[in-house]
Parts: structure tokens; sequence; C-alpha cells
């Protein structure tokens, strides 16, 4: 079994002493049969305070405590890929060092995200403490609706946008759809980005034969006939993008009133049959973004825990400026998440420092974590909700849902 980043291998307990020796045991890092840390050979290991080779000085370098575990378990702290819900174990990608401990055989492609194999993965997980408590009542709820969310008196429509490409926009579009979708809210996900990414998440099919939002915008076609169901998770609907999408940017110059076009459509389909609507937006500040600006009220800004999300976000609020001014004088930044966070840096304390102080109660305090789980789902035509509920990205993004839902009735108020 590999014991990380440091070479060499673990002495088995049938060998001799001098059979591991010569096998390596005894090298930095390691600790011998009796549990006594061992140090390097060679010239100079005196000088790093160990001794010498050969001097018979190592039995008394202090014991290393090794923690109580029961045989095959992993140890605290570890994770087994396939068997954990540790939003560290996810994002640093180590295995058990410890003795006893072995590999599971991996799942099985097509059925990873079947919630029945999730919670039995999750049964006799080494949880830890940021999810534990979360992780059970969010996969107890995960074959329904779950607890019921308070619902807005009337359809919010919700933009989300940032020209900088990255920065999770589709992700953070899907999930929360989702996750209001499970508790009890009626959800539309307008997909107005030409990669279709947020339409893939879905299961939604959209392909170039299919009625798209391209057809609502450059061919009047009402919104009513592209709108599908998402297979996965009830109260859920789709207005799906296509490749043709990709040429709307420049059709959208010759027709009248370009710019409201989105707003047109959403105003003669009936949205009080929604309580949310969330409109995905291209990487771009270009006419689809404008649209999606004017078509909504409100303005949801993933912020991405680095410096280069930053640069570009005056130009997004001058844009919004300017679009309140001449366009839509109703929009405003109601939301901004932060996403993509690493804990382990700096940098992204900072950058969440920096937002906060600027934009104040407008900053979700939940913060979106690095989870490979949340880049995982896609691939399976699914959002992270429903791949992987005990997931810290899937707990994340649903305690993200919740506070926008209750903020609303707290608002309202």
């Amino acid at each position: 079994m590999s014991t990380g980043p440091v070479s060499g291998r673990s002495g088995s307990p049938d060998e001799s002493a001098d059979e591991q020796a010569a096998h390596g045991v005894g090298l930095p890092g390691h600790a011998d049969a009796t549990g006594r840390l061992t140090g390097p050979s060679g010239p100079g290991s005196e000088q790093a305070g160990w001794p010498a080779a050969g001097s018979g000085d190592v039995g008394d370098q202090p014991e290393v405590p090794r923690p109580a575990q029961e045989a095959g378990s992993a140890p605290s702290g570890h994770a087994l890929w396939g068997n954990t819900t540790s939003g560290t174990a996810e994002t640093v990608g180590y295995v058990p060092t410890g003795g006893g401990a072995t590999l599971p055989a991996p799942r099985q492609g097509h059925t990873q995200g079947e919630s029945e194999l999730v919670r039995e993965a999750l049964k006799d997980a080494k949880v830890s403490h940021e999810t534990s408590a979360t992780a059970l009542k969010v996969m107890a709820g995960s074959g329904t609706r779950g607890t019921e969310w308070p619902r807005p008196g009337g359809c919010r429509i919700i933009s989300v946008a940032n020209q900088k490409g990255g920065v999770g926009k589709t992700t953070t579009s899907v999930n929360i759809a989702a996750s209001l979708a499970m508790h009890g809210a009626r959800v539309l996900v307008v997909d107005l980005d030409p990669q279709g990414n947020a339409s893939t998440a879905l299961g939604i099919d959209h392909h170039a034969d299919i009625p798209s939002i391209y057809d609502v915008l450059i061919e009047d076609t009402p919104l009513a006939d592209i709108v599908v169901p998402a297979p996965e998770i009830p109260n859920l609907y789709c207005a799906p993008a296509t490749l043709n999408l990709a040429g709307a940017e420049i059709e959208l110059v010759s027709k009248v009133a370009r710019e409201s076009r989105l707003r047109r459509a959403l105003d003669a389909y009936d949205t009080d049959g929604f309580d949310y609507v969330l409109i995905d937006c291209p990487p771009s500040l270009g006419l689809l973004t404008v649209n999606a600006l004017v078509g909504g009220d409100e303005l949801l800004i993933p912020i991405q825990c680095e410096y280069y999300a930053l640069e570009g976000l005056g130009q997004l609020v001058r844009t919004v400026d300017l679009v309140k001014a001449h366009l839509n004088p109703d929009v405003n930044i109601s939301t901004i998440v932060l996403t993509m966070y690493d804990a382990r840096t700096r940098l992204a304390a900072q950058v969440a420092e920096d937002v906060r102080t600027h934009f104040g109660d407008v900053v979700l305090n939940t913060v979106i974590p690095r989870s490979v789980r949340v880049s995982e789902a896609p691939s399976y035509g699914q959002s992270v909700i429903t791949y992987d509920p005990g997931s810290s990205g899937a707990l994340a993004y649903s305690e993200a849902a919740s506070e926008m839902a209750h903020r609303w009735v707290e608002a309202a108020q």
C-alpha cells in the first residue's frame, strides 16, 4: 500500500528487523515495527539532529503516539475515495497511510448518482465535523421534497451573471434551483449560455434540433413551447440552450427592442406559476447578458475567491448601473455568493473579507467550498444535490438556497 509522498514502504509485522531495514523501513517520516520514529541516514544526518546510522541510538527517540482504531478501518482525518463526505478529502485527494486500511472497489460510473448507493456508501463513512449533522438530514429527504422553505409572494426573476468565466455561474444556478425545488418551490432555469451547461446538468437534451431559447429570442417562439421538466427533480423546469445561441449576439443587433426581447417573452409567459426563475448568463457583457439584466428583477453574482474575480467586478457593477438607468430601473444586486472557497489559503479569506466589506449584507453567509463532487455531477446529468447529497458542495448549496429563501421573507416583513 502506498505510504504517501515519502518514498519507501511500511514493514510487514511478519518481517524481521533486518528484512524491514533491507526494504527501506526507517526512511524519514516512517515508524519502525515498534512504533518508534526513525531518522535518515547519510551525510549531514547528525547536523539535522538525528543519530548517525548504526549508532544504536534510534531507540532513544520518543515514540510517536498512534490513535486507537479498529483493524481495517481508516484512521481519523483521512478518507477513502467513494466512502467520504469530507470536503478536505475531496479536494486534497489523499488516502489513508495507517495499517490495515484497504481501498474499496470503485463504484460503477453509471450508478454513482443513485441516491440508494450514496446512502449505502455514507452509512459507515467517517463523516467530518463539517458535514455530519446536516448530511443525515439531507439524505433523509433526498427521495422527497424535504422540509418546505418559505415561498415568495410572487415570482422572483433572478439573473445569475458575472462576465468572468469559471466562477460558478452555471453550477450556482443549477444547484440553487435544485435545492429550492426539493424544498417545495416551483423553479424555472432559463439557460442563456450558448454552451448549454445548465441544460446538461439538469439532464435536458439540447442538440441543435431541439426548440430552445434561441427560437424565443430570434424567432419570437412562445417560451411555453420550449420549457421542459427536469427528469430528476419534481417542480424543476428548464428552457434549454443550443449552439444556435452562439450566433444570437449578432442576429439580435438588427432586431427591434433587442435588449428587452427576453423580458417580453417572460411577460407573455405565465411566470405566476413559478416561485423562482433563474437565468444562467454567458461569461460576457454582451446582448445576451443585457437581455438577462433587463428581464430580471434581481441579480445574483457568484464570485470566485481569487483576485481575478474581483478585478472585473467593478465593470459588472457599472453595467448594472447603466441598465438600471436606461432599461430596467427595478434591477438590483440582491445576492452575492462566494464560490470555490479554499479555507487552506489566506487569499480566499482576504477576498471574502474584501467582498463583505464592500457589499455588506447582500453577501450570503454561506460560502461554497471547492468540491470534486460538484464537478462530477454534470457528467451524470445531475445536480450535486441529487448526485451526492451528503457532500460538502451539496450541503453548502442547500444552505445557500435556504438562506436566500428565508432572507426574502425577512425582507418582506
